[in-house]
């Protein structure tokens, strides 16, 4: 298994949210205990399973840890792990609406690998930014703490981050870290996962575009209104 081929993802959202957790679970298909702190765990991953094309590669999960608003020291440090980066999953704790609203920081941060992102604009809790008009990399958004949702709040709540996956080109899974069941064999989040795995190898292995993480080039506007909560 030393051999393997492998991809690095990373794995992006506030402190809290259950990253650690969520981590553990893809790779262990655990809960975890105890979760502490930034860390990197390998994952199997049979590309095109069940296919002619099948092959086995590591996923390389990196947990970022830190604050998207933190001072700029924390953000340097951060910056060594935004470089050789195959794909995002961004991770949004869906009982907290600003952790949703702090993806887009998460992502220009790490598109511009620290370096300060332009048109950034923060005007009374509405965002509008410029941002890259064609992201290369695949990208996943997962929200956490579904469980922690009251039944009569769920379909309210999953209707205010739907643009989440249109804004990011990404598909999209909620699900609950402190329960397997949400990335059970044959569900639809697994199919999910496995499908942006194999997005992550096709990039890194099986296109000419360059494999490392693109920074800004063209750009365009977009403006995050509906972020904006009363």
């Amino acid at each position: 298994m030393a051999s393997l081929d492998r991809v690095k993802v990373l794995v992006l959202g506030d402190s809290g949210v259950g990253k650690s957790s969520l981590v553990h679970l893809l790779c262990q298909n655990q809960v975890l205990g105890n979760p502490s702190g930034r860390n990197t765990l390998r994952q199997i991953h049979d590309y095109k399973e069940g296919t002619p094309e099948e092959k086995t590669y590591y996923i390389e999960l990196w947990d970022v840890g830190g604050s998207v608003g933190s001072a700029s020291c924390a953000k340097s440090t951060r910056a060594v792990f935004y470089s050789f980066v195959n794909g995002i999953i961004l991770v949004h704790d869906l009982t907290n609406k600003k952790s949703s609203q702090n993806l887009y920081r998460w992502s220009l941060e790490a598109f511009n690998k620290d370096s300060s992102p332009t048109g950034v604009i923060v005007t009374n809790g509405d965002y509008d930014r410029e941002q890259v008009a064609e992201n290369l990399l695949p990208l996943l958004v997962i929200g956490t703490k579904f469980d922690h949702i009251p039944d009569n709040k769920r379909s309210d709540v999953l209707a205010r981050t739907a643009f989440l996956s249109e804004d990011f080109n990404a598909e999209e899974i909620n699900l609950d870290c402190t329960n397997p069941r949400y990335l059970a064999a044959g569900s639809s989040n697994a199919v999910k996962l496995s499908r942006f795995f194999d997005k992550v190898i096709e990039k890194r292995y099986f296109t000419k575009e360059s494999s490392q993480m693109p920074g800004f080039s063209d750009r365009k506007r977009f403006n995050f209104k509906s972020l904006h909560y009363d």
